[in-house]
């Protein structure tokens, strides 16, 4: 079956995770992503082994971000490695690359110069607090971008400090961003023929992706209509809370249209219960004058969630068309009807590995959908097979890995 972006070459320059996980987007539907590694600086996330499956085997961070991509390992310090850069480049549809600001041109590989031999190319840096401003230059990973783009101010109860949410939040959200505007950039050139360069950070996803709240603080002065960043559950909606259920597990309420839920969801629980929780009438004036009452409102509803697994407390609700979900823990995930139906976890046949679950692409395309079809490649897998398609001869590959510009470093090439 052809996929969508059956044809494309991708040269990736990236490491750890925003730019890795962009370009393995573009992979599951297709695209041939080169993994280009210095022989002296192979992606670090190689080492993280506290994510291998096995001891010394499969790393589930670097196999997620790599799937489906071919390694080639090339030294862009010298003047050969750089040249055969540039002859792949010329037959390149899109560059990825997240070097700090400023090391790309001093490299001789950023947009300016590559574009003057493929006018066509899309080229797209990813960084961590965007490419201009003071900081631009700084290191930035997952949590600073957390930190420094407000989120942290906002998750969490307001007893506890600040909170980050899950590791990685802001590399993925930022590579589903930059994955998006090079697909952008590849329809534009199709109508135009024009390429570009196109850019986008950590710092700027973690804004993206709390684009009404920010807004929202901009134009009001106030947290999404809170005075305060953070509101503890005892003083928000008891309908828009979660609950600990009997059997120890969670249950999410998400009701925000109060006058429409809360009277059956009352009649509800009175007949689940035999307590009818107070007000009678909830909404958003009440509850800002009777911050004593919703607390002891949400107690009570503590209380009488505890008396149920929080299954039995869904199924029941579900009934009356609440809207309600469990909480649940990653080993929920596997066995989730939707997730199993919707292939959104799929099992991928590794060739060392064997049968390894991992997480599938991230939209359906129903006429070209996307697939995982390789595992990430060992260090320089593909360096052969790469430049010989590039028209380069055995003798040319020998030489040039006697030369140290490609491959793995030897003890010959060490010496030299």
């Amino acid at each position: 079956m052809t996929q969508a972006l059956e044809g494309i070459r991708v040269l990736d320059l990236t490491v750890w995770q925003q730019g890795p996980m962009t370009t393995a987007m573009l992979s599951d539907w297709g695209a041939d992503v080169i993994k280009i590694e210095g022989p002296d600086s192979p992606d670090p996330g190689r080492s993280l082994i506290r994510y291998e499956v096995t001891p010394g085997g499969v790393n589930a961070y670097f196999e997620t971000h790599n799937r489906n991509k071919r390694g080639i390992v090339l030294d862009l310090k010298t003047d050969r490695g750089r040249e055969l850069f540039y002859r792949l480049a010329e037959g390149a549809d899109v560059v990825v690359q997240n070097f700090r600001p400023g090391v790309n041109k001093r490299l001789g590989i950023d947009y300016e110069t590559l574009s003057k031999t493929n006018p066509r190319l899309i080229y797209c840096s990813a960084s961590g607090f965007g490419l201009k401003g003071p900081d631009a230059t700084r290191p930035a990973l997952d949590p600073l971008a957390q930190a420094r783009g407000g989120m942290m101010s906002v998750t969490g109860e307001p007893e506890t400090p600040p909170t980050r949410t899950f590791n990685g939040f802001a590399d993925q959200v930022s590579a589903f961003l930059l994955a998006y505007g090079i697909m952008l950039a590849l329809f534009h050139r199709e109508r135009t023929g024009q390429g570009q360069e196109l850019d986008g950070s950590l710092l700027q996803a973690v804004l993206a992706s709390q684009a009404f709240n920010v807004t929202s603080y901009a134009t009001t002065g106030t947290y999404a209509g809170q005075p305060i960043p953070r509101i503890s559950r005892r003083l928000t909606s008891p309908i828009w809370n979660h609950y600990k259920a009997k059997d120890g597990k969670w249950v999410m309420l998400a009701m925000a249209q109060m006058g429409r839920y809360w009277p059956v969801f009352r009649s509800t629980m009175q007949d689940a219960t035999g307590v009818l929780p107070e007000p009678e009438v909830l909404d958003i004036d009440w509850m800002r004058t009777h911050a004593v009452e919703l607390m002891a409102t949400i107690a009570k509803l503590d209380e009488l969630f505890a008396m149920k697994p929080a299954r039995e407390w869904v199924d029941l609700l579900r009934q009356h068309d609440m809207v309600v979900e469990v909480v649940q823990e990653y080993s929920d995930l596997a066995s989730d009807p939707q997730v199993v139906e919707n292939e959104m976890v799929t099992t991928f046949e590794h060739p060392s590995y064997g049968p390894m679950r991992i997480v599938g692409p991230a939209v359906n395309l129903h006429a070209t959908p996307g697939s995982i079809r390789r595992p990430a490649p060992e260090f320089g897998q593909h360096t052969e097979e790469v430049l010989l398609e590039a028209g380069l001869s055995w003798e040319e590959i020998e030489g040039l890995r006697t030369e140290g510009v490609i491959g793995p470093r030897t003890a010959e090439t060490k010496k030299s």
